[in-house]
């Protein structure tokens, strides 16, 4: 995909992952990229967030903590404003089989037209400037969750729906999915307290 070109949903989100990796045996970072384009941020948080989310790929163990790593960098270079994405050769090159990938974009097209339909561009001063650089900290701070909660049963649940949320927010300018966002990002911190102390 050219850069230039803009996924605004899921189903082109997932269309496009599909058509572009159905191919291969294996599927890694480098391929995901050439999907979206390297300027795609907001389709790379969200799809952090679905695989953090899809029990075929984010049960596997340290993928959590990987898509927190890539978030992080996600993240830090919209606060910088980078305008396209750098990331390091080692995370390009991480793969996991193409009948897994392929499964994972099956289970997550089932609801995807119903979430389409929900999306539409509103309060998006939420979506660009200081809205964005929120989006881009709230990301964060999920991402430094992620690790951690590899050892709270659950608790990936949350980050992948947050961060699915921001993805969604950013990609179809939906303010409104922003603030669920925040408030998701903030139950998950409540809820990984909460299991500390027990």
């Amino acid at each position: 995909m050219d850069d230039d070109q803009t996924i605004t949903n899921l189903e082109q989100l997932i269309e496009q992952l599909d058509s572009t990796t159905r191919d291969r045996e294996r599927v890694d970072m480098h391929l995901i990229l050439a999907a979206v384009g390297s300027r795609s941020f907001g389709s790379l948080i969200l799809i952090a967030g679905l695989i953090t989310l899809a029990p075929l790929i984010g049960d596997i163990p340290g993928m959590p903590t990987l898509m927190g790593l890539l978030v992080l960098l996600l993240s830090c270079q919209l606060l910088l404003r980078r305008r396209r994405l750098w990331l390091p050769r080692w995370l390009l090159e991480r793969s996991i089989s193409q009948a897994r990938f392929a499964k994972a974009m099956k289970f997550m097209r089932k609801p995807a037209h119903h979430i389409d339909k929900l999306l539409k561009p509103r309060l998006t001063y939420l979506t660009q400037g200081p809205g964005l650089y929120t989006i881009a900290l709230i990301c964060s701070a999920v991402a430094l969750m992620m690790p951690p909660m590899e050892f709270i049963p659950f608790s990936a649940n949350f980050a992948g729906a947050a961060l699915t949320l921001s993805g969604l927010a950013l990609i179809a300018r939906d303010g409104l999915l922003a603030l669920l966002g925040f408030g998701l990002t903030g139950l998950a911190v409540g809820f990984i307290g909460y299991q500390t102390l027990l």
